[in-house]
């Protein structure tokens, strides 16, 4: 069983996502919680206390003048530092379905989101609110007024909820990678660029520019029994789009929009002409060859 080490009294979020990673890496593993330096020493992975950072030595401290740092300059907390080495070893545990070429993709979303802000905040290069998740696992640390607290099992409290949040957000980036898998598939056959034709309702908004599909304009998706076609945005987060919708169509539905569009079964189209719909497949790639035609 791997023994693991940490400092005693008040904890933060770093440490117990550390603790987090390495169980969901390691499976079942004994966690000492100690600032002695002789116990600190028999532990095979020590984080967050020692002032050692070794990766070779699987010390993971980042409380040092020299402290580790990512290629942008931003501090590694013990939840980086561990991650970093630790992190595809978790994912894989966490999602055994997830294919091995797929791992790092996952491992540097998750790393660039709950991590990074776990580290940010841990270093004080981050606002704290209450509301920010950091703060929310800080708050399993007893007050002052809950003297008879174990602190031991505080942390584990905490560190389960770590633990979820973890394998929610892994399974996330998982489904993130997938979709993205899907939309590089559909755009690959894609008939004519411009027009991406995907058979299931997957998110394709991040893929679209994550595979720079400069020259895709709609996204034609499944949605329960109809289908709609997506105009795509000119850049990522944007409320406008490449080419909208056809002004004449805006807000037009059933029979109104069924003799604008000449499409037989077209259900709708958005006012703001971001999106249409028809209840098939064919009709809702007419109105995205007739929206390209028209633009």
């Amino acid at each position: 069983m791997l023994k693991v080490a940490t400092h005693a009294g008040t904890f933060h979020a770093d440490d117990v996502f550390a603790f987090a990673i390495l169980r969901a890496a390691a499976g079942p593993i004994e966690l000492t919680r100690s600032r002695d330096a002789a116990v600190l020493a028999d532990a095979d992975v020590v984080f967050d206390v020692g002032g050692v950072f070794d990766r070779a030595a699987r010390r993971y401290d980042h409380h040092m003048r020299d402290k580790p740092q990512r290629p942008s300059g931003e501090p590694y907390s013990s939840a980086g530092l561990v991650w970093r080495d630790y992190g595809e070893a978790a994912i894989r545990a966490l999602l055994p379905t997830a294919s091995p070429d797929s791992l790092g993709r996952i491992a540097a979303m998750v790393d660039g989101g709950l991590i990074r802000d776990v580290d940010l905040m841990d270093n004080g290069a981050m606002t704290p609110t209450p509301g920010h998740f950091s703060t929310v696992v800080e708050a399993f640390n007893a007050t002052f007024a809950e003297n008879d607290r174990d602190e031991n099992e505080a942390f584990m409290r905490a560190a389960d909820l770590a633990s979820a949040v973890l394998a929610r957000v892994c399974a996330r980036a998982h489904a993130a990678v997938l979709a993205e898998q899907g939309v590089a598939e559909a755009a690959a056959a894609a008939r004519d660029p411009r027009i991406i034709v995907l058979d299931r309702r997957i998110p394709w908004e991040d893929a679209v520019f994550d595979l720079d599909l400069a020259e895709a304009l709609y996204v034609v998706r499944p949605a329960g029994d109809a289908w709609t076609c997506s105009a795509v945005p000119p850049k990522r987060g944007s409320f406008e789009q490449r080419l909208p919708l056809p002004d004449p169509w805006g807000g037009l539905r059933d029979e109104a929009l069924v003799a604008a569009t000449g499409v037989a079964d077209a259900t709708f189209c958005h006012p703001a002409r971001f999106v249409c719909g028809a209840r098939s497949q064919a009709g809702a790639v007419a109105l995205a060859k007739a929206a390209v035609a028209a633009g």
